[in-house]
């Protein structure tokens, strides 16, 4: 997993033996264990990890204004109930489906920024995560007319 995984050897003498991963993927799903030495004692711990993912399609950053399908799971196990999609920005607005895949017909730039993906669980557990959404697009006036002084910028 090197180079992306990394110990904080700061912290090491405070009794934080925290394990780091950056990027996580998919294939790092499971059960982790960590073992530390003092002396002649042994000390473990046990620490799963689950993944979720999501998906664009077409891939980030998006076309305003082109078909947009976003879909997210987790490697928990139980059976998926719910899926919820919350846009976190001025526009706040909330997509649920059985399926996990949301589709916007014609995104605008008003659907850029915040969204998470919130997964409900047979077994009552709830996943969720949050990724930045990109489109490129137009986000000027409404008026295409612009004017500006003679000998200054325009934008």
């Amino acid at each position: 997993m090197k180079p992306r995984v990394s110990l904080q050897d700061s912290t090491l003498r405070n009794g934080n033996f925290s394990l780091r991963i950056d990027p996580v993927r998919s294939e790092d799903v499971g059960l982790y264990e960590a073992q530390v030495k003092h002396k002649t004692e042994v000390h473990s711990c046990h620490v799963e990890l689950g993944v979720i993912t999501v998906n664009l399609s077409p891939p980030n950053p998006v076309i305003e204004n082109e078909l947009l399908l976003m879909s997210c799971n987790s490697s928990h196990r139980a059976s998926l109930v719910e899926t919820c999609w919350f846009h976190l920005g001025p526009t706040s607005r909330t997509f649920c489906s059985l399926s996990g895949t949301v589709s916007i017909l014609y995104p605008a730039m008003s659907d850029a920024g915040s969204w998470r993906c919130q997964l409900r669980y047979s077994d009552k557990e709830i996943i969720s995560a949050t990724f930045n959404l990109q489109i490129l697009g137009f986000d000027g006036p409404t008026n295409p007319v612009v004017y500006a002084a003679a000998g200054s910028a325009a934008d």
